[in-house]
């Protein structure tokens, strides 16, 4: 078959070998359909992760099944997230989700395109380097955790440790990345300062799309082809995998880098947060 080449090729090969078959789903959770909707959680219901999506839309009656997910997770005391696409039915979902009592987080651009065409030559700047951690590297995800932190000016330590548990429960699936202080040619050695950057590569097991998620660099470090390059060395290990096609739910800061490089922008995606 063909590879996708138009945005809406994408957004069609997305939707259907991602969201209709719930590829997103971490390892571990439980995954459910109840109607039309699709929902995904931790079982252990005091941890963050569980999600909601309605990718073939909701049908003639969206409060009936809205108020379902409303009662089950507040029943649970589980904080849930209903993932929103601005191409999903009815057009009003969001209204009527802030009507239920969702709360909206900050709007996303849904970027997707071929790997292939982001194998540029983008350089580090001289002194830092890219290396691979893994899940057992408590260490590494410490650093990690101060730069985000710092970042976004909140704790991230629930993010990190659910994708450290997604790692160490299928490594092939996940890797992750830091920009570092130190040599480019010798990896082994001890880092010499802070942690850059960080990006994650995530693999979604049957279909043909990796995703790039993190992508968090320090505000001194910026503008200095950091992020760039983490695009361009998860693409090149992508394609050595086996996946063609990426997908990247991106803030405005990373948009205009990411088109620049080669993909494309195909819908908006925002968060709905409903509190226990």
């Amino acid at each position: 078959m063909p590879e996708p080449v138009t945005p809406e090729q994408l957004l069609e090969t997305f939707h259907r070998q991602v969201r209709l078959t719930d590829a997103d789903a971490a390892p571990g959770t439980v995954v459910e359909h109840d109607g039309p909707v699709h929902r995904h959680y931790p079982a252990d219901p005091t941890m963050r992760g569980a999600m909601i999506e309605s990718p073939a839309g909701l049908g003639e009656d969206p409060e009936h099944w809205i108020g379902r997910q409303v009662e089950f997770f507040r029943g649970r005391g589980q904080r849930v997230e209903w993932k929103t696409y601005s191409t999903d039915e009815p057009a009003d979902l969001g209204a009527r989700l802030l009507a239920a009592g969702f709360v909206p987080e900050g709007e996303e651009s849904l970027v997707l395109g071929a790997c292939a065409d982001l194998l540029h030559e983008v350089a580090l700047p001289a002194g830092v380097r890219i290396r691979e951690i893994d899940a057992d590297a408590a260490a590494d995800w410490d650093r990690v955790g101060a730069l985000m932190d710092q970042v976004w000016g909140e704790s991230t330590g629930w993010v990190n440790e659910h994708l450290r548990a997604e790692q160490r429960h299928r490594p092939d699936l996940l890797r992750a990345f830091v920009v570092e202080p130190g040599d480019p040619e010798d990896l082994e050695s001890a880092p010499s300062g802070p942690v850059v950057s960080y990006t994650v590569l995530r693999f979604s097991e049957g279909t043909d799309f990796c995703g790039f998620w993190g992508g968090t660099t320090h505000p001194e470090w910026r503008r200095r082809g950091l992020y760039r390059a983490g695009v361009v060395h998860r693409a090149r290990l992508s394609l050595e995998a086996g996946y063609p096609l990426v997908r990247v739910d991106c803030s405005p800061d990373s948009r205009p880098i990411l088109l620049a490089l080669g993909l494309h922008a195909v819908a908006t995606t925002t968060p709905y947060i409903l509190e226990p």
